[in-house]
């Protein structure tokens, strides 16, 4: 009885430090993200002067990145399932 609890109290030890680690990663994608957005949207300025911030360019913006991150996001998961199944 003793055992059983102390093999669970190591497996929760283990799922938390797995869901921080994953939390933290997670926080740190999205600092990088933002690093990039700012960035893009610098070269958007660069390269439309003009568009003083137009919505045009911001919709055109958020759709290539929406399709960029769809597009990797399936590919991700493919390679995913197929490191599962060997």
């Amino acid at each position: 009885m003793l055992g059983k609890i102390k093999e669970e109290q190591k497996q929760l030890r283990r799922e938390v430090k797995e869901k921080t680690l994953g939390y933290i990663l997670a926080a740190l994608g999205l600092v990088a993200g933002l690093a990039w957005n700012e960035a893009i949207k610098g070269l958007i300025e660069v390269f439309f002067p003009n568009a003083g911030g137009s919505v045009s360019i911001k919709f055109l913006y958020a759709f290539v990145i929406t399709t960029i991150i769809v597009i990797v996001s399936i590919y991700l998961l493919r390679w995913t399932e197929k490191k599962e199944e060997k």
